[in-house]
């Protein structure tokens, strides 16, 4: 089976969007895991499902982690399958509305000269902190603590359609985050594992983050990541309603309202046919 894929990246944070729009291939955990493998494969933070939408929406996106895992929202990814389907003719020239499996997201479109999608703004929806909607086991998702080979993590839990441990650090630079961050991921307390910010206030109205990202890894950018990052910094009356995010792929623009908005550029790198039964075979 040849698929046909679109790489794209936003802020460093890749991804490979699957078009099927016309025929679903329906990608097993094995597949995408192999499409992903950046020794073996392609390369990729995870694969996203293009497929058609319903009930007012433009189209659906299927999100699954580079380890095969289903995941229920990326704000960087949304973006990524943004320009796949804006090229594709779906949407308006500045309007796009996707379902994801964390809600329903409406983004608005920033064209180049040629009408490719370079960046998008997301309303990503509220940011949640009642646990059993994040969902985390805790009777207050504030002020949590969580240790890990004798370093004591402070933060609080947000939910952005997914879950998220927001940890205030000195200085991300100096985070322990690929040590610490599996074990954080694993928490006992989320029954779905969590995406890991470790946080530090920058300046006026900004941050400085590295994510570890459930089922990923480390990442260059986490898009609901920035978005709980801000919202918890906000909720503790860090920084204003408008925040500018830094992670190590670039940088992310937030504005909290009674929804979150995130904005940011969308790259298109290459689109590629892969032999699919080809490339499992080689992984044998």
């Amino acid at each position: 089976m040849t698929l046909h894929l679109s790489k794209l990246h936003a802020t460093g944070n890749d991804f490979l969007v699957l078009d099927a729009l016309d025929a679903d291939p329906g990608l097993d955990a094995v597949s995408v895991a192999a499409l992903c493998d950046r020794h073996r494969g392609i390369g990729a933070d995870g694969v996203l499902t293009l497929s058609p939408g319903r009930d007012g929406a433009d189209c659906t996106m299927t999100l699954v982690n580079a380890d095969g895992g289903l995941a229920e929202m990326s704000g960087n990814g949304v973006r990524c399958l943004a320009y796949v389907a804006a090229h594709r003719g779906l949407g308006t020239e500045s309007r796009l509305v996707v379902d994801t499996a964390g809600g329903r997201r409406v983004l608005d479109l920033f064209r180049n000269g040629d009408g490719r999608v370079h960046a998008a703004d997301v309303d990503m929806g509220p940011a949640t902190f009642e646990p059993a909607k994040i969902p985390i086991d805790v009777t207050s998702p504030f002020d949590l603590e969580a240790t890990v080979h004798g370093t004591t993590y402070r933060g609080d839990a947000a939910g952005m359609g997914n879950p998220h441990l927001v940890l205030f650090v000195d200085d991300p630079l100096d985070a322990r985050v690929t040590q610490h961050g599996p074990r954080l991921e694993h928490d006992p307390r989320v029954p779905r594992r969590t995406n890991v910010e470790f946080v530090s206030v920058s300046g006026p109205d900004a941050l400085h983050v590295r994510v570890w990202e459930r089922g990923v890894g480390e990442t260059l950018s986490c898009g609901t990541g920035a978005c709980a990052a801000a919202a918890v910094a906000h909720r503790r009356g860090l920084v204003s309603d408008h925040v500018t995010v830094h992670v190590a792929g670039g940088v992310l623009n937030i504005a909290l309202g009674d929804t979150v908005h995130l904005g940011g550029p969308v790259v298109h790198v290459f689109d590629v046919d892969v032999d699919r039964d080809r490339l499992l075979r080689s992984l044998a």
